[in-house]
């Protein structure tokens, strides 16, 4: 199999040129240099502290403002979270499969991760299980965690459900790491709520989410092959929507509202717990990428915990 980095690496150099590669990495810099801390002790507020740094709980319960204060560790881990169920082999917004879309964040932020020196893990599974590789570095590490990935997510998959994956991080994870999720559009329910709210108190954590096709695409016979007359399956149980119904206006009026709202929802849910949240459609995943590390560190959660 051709290498799987090579192609992320070409993607970003073809799609993005160098300009984007170097903001890309000064964004991935200027979030996570110096990240690599542990949690030391907390001491009073002296001006000219970050004020990111302040831990308000304590504060609250003390009277006058505490501050964080860390210790320096050698090397930094950036932990991946991708869903290898069968939903990432539907296709994206864009039409390419959702897989590639994954592929293709992962790889970006992995390959960036180890320009600056980081070791770089992962964890993907589905409903039935999770595979953990352990934190290394090198460029044969990172095709190796692509190739599990890739190998991993197909139409004969289990079903997806992060909740999996976000459970085995949560259990077996105490040491603070940046955390990296690519997953597909979904509703987050009350256990993925409780897992993420006690996830973002012990590690930092980025989400992209990957858009769903829009309703009735043009039929991708390597994505999702349908019988005459349909254009559309739903691949996480294997229905298949008629093509008439689906090309009516008011069908499609009222899916477009429904997947508004349903967007609406899924950013508040983020914004509620503190989770840094980026959307691709698939062919603008280095954009969107560099949006999601531009907004981490704007919201100021790099210092957050």
């Amino acid at each position: 199999m051709p290498s799987l980095l090579k192609k992320v690496k070409s993607r970003l150099f073809i799609a993005a040129r160098r300009r984007t590669l170097g903001m890309l990495d000064g964004e991935y810099g200027s979030v996570f240099k110096g990240r690599g801390l542990d949690f030391d002790e907390l001491r009073p507020y002296v001006p000219g502290d970050d004020v990111r740094d302040i831990d308000w709980k304590a504060t609250a319960r003390h009277g006058s403002p505490l501050i964080r204060r860390y210790i320096s560790v050698r090397r930094q881990t950036v932990l991946l979270v991708a869903d290898t169920g069968r939903n990432m082999a539907a296709a994206s917004k864009d039409g390419n499969a959702k897989r590639e879309v994954a592929l293709d964040a992962l790889g970006l932020i992995g390959f960036l991760a180890l320009r600056h020196g980081d070791d770089v893990a992962l964890v993907h599974g589905d409903a039935e299980k999770t595979r953990y590789f352990p934190p290394r570095t090198g460029e044969e590490h990172l095709e190796r965690l692509l190739g599990a990935i890739h190998d991993s997510a197909g139409r004969e998959s289990p079903r997806s459900d992060l909740s999996c994956q976000l459970r085995f991080t949560l259990r077996n994870f105490r040491q603070r790491m940046l955390v990296f999720v690519v997953a597909d559009e979904f509703l987050p329910d009350a256990e993925t709520e409780s897992l993420l709210r006690r996830l973002q108190a012990r590690h930092e954590i980025l989400w992209l989410t990957v858009r769903d096709a829009a309703l009735a695409v043009e039929a991708h016979a390597e994505l999702a092959p349908c019988p005459r007359g349909f254009k559309t399956v739903d691949i996480s149980d294997g229905t298949y929507l008629p093509d008439a119904p689906a090309a009516r206006p008011s069908v499609r009026r009222a899916y477009a509202e429904a997947m508004k709202e349903r967007e609406g929802v899924r950013r508040e849910f983020y914004r509620r717990l503190g989770v840094t949240e980026g959307v691709t459609g698939g062919d603008d995943v280095v954009p969107a990428l560099f949006r999601l590390l531009e907004l981490h560190r704007m919201t100021g959660r790099a210092h957050a915990g």
